[in-house]
């Protein structure tokens, strides 16, 4: 029996991340498993793997309930990439860590693990991610060509577990995600998940609101216009 797609979580850290532990958001994302305390796979490749952000995120989501947090070496060119999806397969949940959201991304593809992580997901895998990673799970991203000219712009895809586009920690102006949305289709929705929130996101792209309110933005006649906030259940 094939099991269908469970909810994607898009966390982005910050201020519950530094004065709250255990995590309420992590947590309710451990429930979502159905495992008292499930054991986490870590894909890290935003940050190349290093050790010392694993260490760090590792703690983190063992002090939230995670009965152990595997690190699934993706990055390194002699990456044991058997080893990785043993990991993968055997978790209860997948966690996607942050850093460079491109760079993650293409590393993912370079292994040949974009489509190997989907099928998790589409049998039943839960997964969530955090800031970079979050944005690594929805649709596609934003780069520019040249750093200084908007104009140069384009999106590129990322894995598409949450049907939208998203960014994270933008909530002075959330500039990079106007700039997504303008190369989008007309209608398009865009969510800011403000630190210290989370986005719980359907196969469906019915999405709700954890820890805060989530800024949402449209695009209509060519112009991102900002829209009412998404409010938390909790």
């Amino acid at each position: 029996m094939v099991n269908k797609p469970k909810p994607v979580f898009l966390l982005a850290g910050g201020r519950r991340a530094i004065h709250v532990s255990p995590d309420p958001l992590i947590q309710a994302v451990f429930r979502e498993c159905g495992v008292a305390s499930p054991v986490v796979a870590y894909v890290g490749t935003a940050h190349g793997d290093d050790r010392g952000f694993f260490s760090f995120m590792a703690n983190f989501l063992l002090e939230a309930g995670a009965a152990k947090v595997n690190h699934a070496l993706i990055s390194q060119e002699k990456a044991d990439l058997k080893k990785a999806q043993e990991i993968l397969s055997s978790a209860d949940a997948v966690y996607v860590g942050g850093g460079d959201v491109e760079e993650g991304i293409r590393i993912l593809e370079k292994k040949g693990m974009v489509d190997y992580l989907r099928g998790l997901y589409e049998n039943g895998k839960l997964f969530f991610g955090v800031s970079a990673g979050a944005i690594m799970l929805a649709k596609k991203w934003v780069r520019w060509r040249d750093p200084d000219d908007d104009s140069s712009a384009e999106f590129f895809p990322c894995l598409g577990f949450a049907p939208i586009i998203c960014d994270t920690h933008g909530e002075q102006a959330w500039e990079e995600l106007k700039v997504a949305l303008k190369l989008a289709d007309e209608g398009e929705k865009g969510y800011g998940i403000v630190s210290g929130t989370a986005l719980k996101v359907f196969s469906t792209g019915e999405v709700h609101a954890m820890g805060g309110s989530i800024h949402q933005f449209i695009l209509q006649k060519s112009k991102v216009i900002r829209i009412s906030d998404i409010q938390p259940f909790f």
